[in-house]
């Protein structure tokens, strides 16, 4: 979708961790030492002044909340934390020029707790908008997974519990055409985990719109036309942008961006 938009794409091969599991296990001397890596092998291109779009959004709150707090000397550090966006936030910022196409589909968007409460939805309500979208975005709070703390022994029942609070149930009470929106991997493991349905990703939905036009794929449940995980020609399995990121725990999938 992006190199559609006209922009060249590289994915870092090196693995580059934001550190969010060890911060959620208060393992923060190890969490350092993973930042200080990323920052040293994306240091050339925050120089250029790259921007570096994140498709998980807990990784994105990494970079612009403890990044800077745990480095707080390293100037590269403060840029990389500045100029890492969300791929909504640097679609509505940085790409006016990306003629949008449209979606009249409906939409139910379920919004990552970090990303809520660290960046915000505002740009991602404005792009579903462009899109056209009959979105709706349902007072859901978490989804319950939490990363990996739902898959805990003694924590698996209250995060259902937490799930089935409203999430779940808007979920199993959607159209079968409707399609699902959840950027974070935790959400969209506890949608498919605990439901007959699958939430997409944001890059997706916009692809969705690029193959299919404005009214998008016939027949009920689109997401299963955009699958996670595809086979690439029997030579083995080819990871989507979205199935690199939960592939990787809570790994930020960074992306160097540069107009052609």
């Amino acid at each position: 979708m992006l190199e559609h938009a006209g922009y060249w794409v590289i994915v870092p091969q090196q693995p580059l961790c934001c550190g969010r599991p060890l911060f959620d296990y208060g393992m923060l001397d190890t969490a350092k030492v993973f930042f200080e890596r990323l920052v040293e092998d994306l240091r050339p291109y925050v120089r250029e002044g790259v921007p570096i779009i994140g498709l998980e959004p807990s990784c994105v709150a990494a970079f612009r909340d403890e990044l800077p707090s745990m480095l707080p000397h390293d100037e590269d550090a403060r840029r990389l934390s500045r100029d890492t966006l969300t791929l909504s936030e640097f679609l509505t910022q940085e790409a006016q020029h990306f003629d949008l196409p449209r979606l009249n589909r409906k939409t139910v968007v379920h919004g990552h707790c970090h990303q809520k409460a660290i960046m915000g939805m505002n740009a991602e309500q404005e792009l579903y908008s462009k899109l056209g979208l009959d979105f709706e975005v349902p007072d859901s709070g978490c989804c319950g997974l939490a990363g990996s703390w739902g898959f805990e022994h003694d924590k698996y029942d209250l995060s259902m519990k937490i799930g089935e609070r409203r999430l779940l149930p808007t979920v199993r009470n959607a159209d079968k055409d409707t399609i699902l929106i959840a950027d974070g991997f935790s959400c969209k493991t506890q949608v498919e985990h605990a439901t007959q349905r699958r939430a997409l990703h944001t890059a997706q939905v916009i692809k969705m719109a690029l193959d299919h036009g404005e009214n998008g794929p016939e027949g009920n449940y689109p997401e299963r036309r955009y699958p996670d995980v595809i086979l690439d020609d029997g030579k083995g399995l080819k990871l989507s942008a979205v199935a690199a990121v939960g592939g990787t725990a809570a790994a930020a999938l960074l992306w160097r961006l540069r107009r052609r």
